[in-house]
């Protein structure tokens, strides 16, 4: 009984020092430090959930948050003048054709929720190459490259554009796949080193190294998911004879190769979400055209 008392009284002890330690203490709980502030919205913010928010719930991230991007990565946000001219181009290219032919909700069903615009380039560490945009999960796309478009020039307002149709076109497959059939038209012909693909044995500039082994792109021969999105995107960036006058570049296989992908391509679209590609093709073509200077 002795041995119980002591300890409860050493107990009792043990629980008084803490609280008189407590009491003296100085750590007091101060303002928390999350901002919970109504955020002040500028004229371009306001336009933007007018036009993206409400409608189609994309939200259009413009200003820097650390976990939009790659840290390790000499990244930073486009220049504030040039976001509303890139988002009316989006708009008029990408959500206008696909809901003129697939249904007034077609976007705002099937689109990444978030997009994530990078003023300069993304450079590969240990690779000749640079990333010009990302897809992430089927909820954002990230462009990059932004303060260095000229709209006075096709290629270089095509260039991102054909970024957003490729992004696009990973969404739309990880919602419906495409057929195994595809990857067994040019099954030995993906290769990791694409990026040496479009070049002749002297380093000179020459896309029939890549169009004979069957592939619209050099980096369509990277795999056949690449290889299937390469295809919707050429199409959707291109006009149809300028897509022709491309492939018939290459030689008879190769044309042949392309063709048979193609057709899967267009099947895909008519019969999963009723949308004629050649007719999608003629808007967002015309849709680039109109956003020109």
């Amino acid at each position: 009984m002795k041995h119980i008392k002591k300890i409860r009284l050493a107990g009792f002890l043990f629980v008084a020092l803490l609280l008189n330690s407590c009491n003296n203490s100085s750590d007091t709980i101060g303002e928390s430090q999350i901002d919970a502030s109504t955020p002040v919205l500028s004229d371009l913010d306001l336009w933007l959930r007018a036009n993206f928010v409400a409608p189609y719930n994309i939200d259009i991230s413009y200003l820097w948050g650390a976990s939009n991007t790659d840290i390790a990565r000499f990244l930073y946000p486009m220049q504030e003048e040039g976001v509303k001219r890139w988002s009316e181009t989006i708009k008029k290219t990408w959500i206008d054709p696909y809901n003129e032919l697939g249904g007034d909700d077609f976007i705002s069903k099937i689109t990444p929720r978030q997009m994530v615009y990078s003023g300069g380039f993304n450079f590969n560490p240990n690779s000749p190459t640079i990333t010009l945009g990302l897809a992430e999960a089927g909820t954002r796309i990230t462009f990059f490259n932004l303060d260095f478009l000229d709209y006075s020039n096709v290629n270089s307002i095509r260039e991102p554009l054909k970024t957003l149709h490729h992004e696009y076109g990973h969404i739309l497959n990880q919602k419906i796949p495409f057929t195994d059939d595809f990857g067994l038209i040019t099954p030995g012909n993906y290769t990791a080193q694409w990026f040496n693909l479009g070049f002749d044995d002297f380093g000179n500039p020459d896309p029939r190294t890549y169009l004979n082994l069957g592939f619209i792109t050099p980096y369509a021969a990277s795999q056949d998911s690449e290889d299937f999105v390469e295809i919707l995107s050429m199409m959707l960036t291109y006009s149809k004879g300028e897509f022709d006058t491309i492939v018939s570049s290459g030689n008879s296989t190769g044309q042949a190769q392309i063709r048979e992908k193609q057709k899967i391509v267009v099947d895909y679209f008519q019969d999963n979400f009723g949308i004629d590609l050649f007719e999608l093709q003629k808007l967002t073509n015309q849709a680039l055209l109109d956003s020109l200077d």
